[in-house]
């Protein structure tokens, strides 16, 4: 714990489920962090509830105000170590077909605000603190499945540019991971019919953030594993009959 002691972990979106147990276990080894979220009302009652003031900073982000993101990130006192982008956003595919609002929303939070922070946290060279960028991306952007192609092509472009990141970055010896995550038992998928044998728990799922190694691409859980390498190899064919 004490090499982490004076690290800072900035996390954007950190409303999430998935973020805020991530928030507890990057305390927890001894980092602090930058909550970062639209939602600070939430933040703030989660981090009261558990003790964490001390460790714990929020600021105000929204992923889709592009043009605040620059004047967010040269406001705060302390660059990070880590940069973890949480933030996401999720309408079900016959919805994002007939009402383009809901897609533009998730390609601003799920993709194009993700670029847009991320590329200034990474091109600050004279930030010598930053060690690792995490991305939460989704197995939905394997494949393009007729379900939820519509999203899947948000989280589909967020790991080809995470892709391209860690190239870009490697010079700097800065690491860049994708989670590649299946579902999860979140606010972000009430409602929706999952097959319940296959839910993770947020707090299962931020063990494989907190402590992510040098694979780029990061799986949860060995049977979204065997899903994940069955999309990548399965022929097309074959995939149009998926639901």
């Amino acid at each position: 714990m004490s090499q982490n002691i004076n690290k800072i972990v900035l996390i954007l979106g950190a409303n999430s489920d998935v973020a805020k147990e991530c928030i507890k276990k990057y305390v927890a080894k001894g980092f602090s962090v930058i909550a970062a979220s639209r939602n600070l009302q939430s933040l703030e009652e989660f981090v009261h509830a558990n003790n964490l003031n001390s460790k714990v900073a929020i600021l105000h982000f929204d992923s889709s105000d592009f043009g605040s993101h620059q004047k967010f990130y040269d406001a705060l006192s302390v660059k990070p170590h880590i940069a973890v982008y949480a933030a996401g956003f999720l309408v079900e595919n016959e919805i994002a077909l007939k009402d383009f609002s809901g897609t533009q929303q998730m390609m601003q939070v799920n993709y194009m605000g993700a670029v847009s922070i991320l590329n200034i946290i990474a091109t600050d060279e004279s930030n010598k603190n930053l060690e690792r960028i995490i991305g939460l991306s989704s197995l939905s952007g394997v494949r393009g499945r007729k379900s939820n192609f519509v999203y899947g092509s948000t989280k589909a472009a967020f790991t080809t540019y995470l892709a391209g990141l860690r190239q870009e970055l490697s010079h700097r010896r800065i690491k860049v991971n994708a989670l590649v995550i299946g579902y999860i038992d979140t606010k972000i998928n009430a409602g929706l019919e999952l097959n319940k044998n296959l839910i993770m728990q947020p707090d299962y799922v931020a063990d494989f953030i907190v402590n992510a190694g040098n694979t780029f691409t990061i799986v949860p859980n060995f049977k979204w594993k065997i899903i994940y390498f069955i999309l990548k190899i399965l022929p097309e064919s074959l995939v149009a009959k998926l639901p």
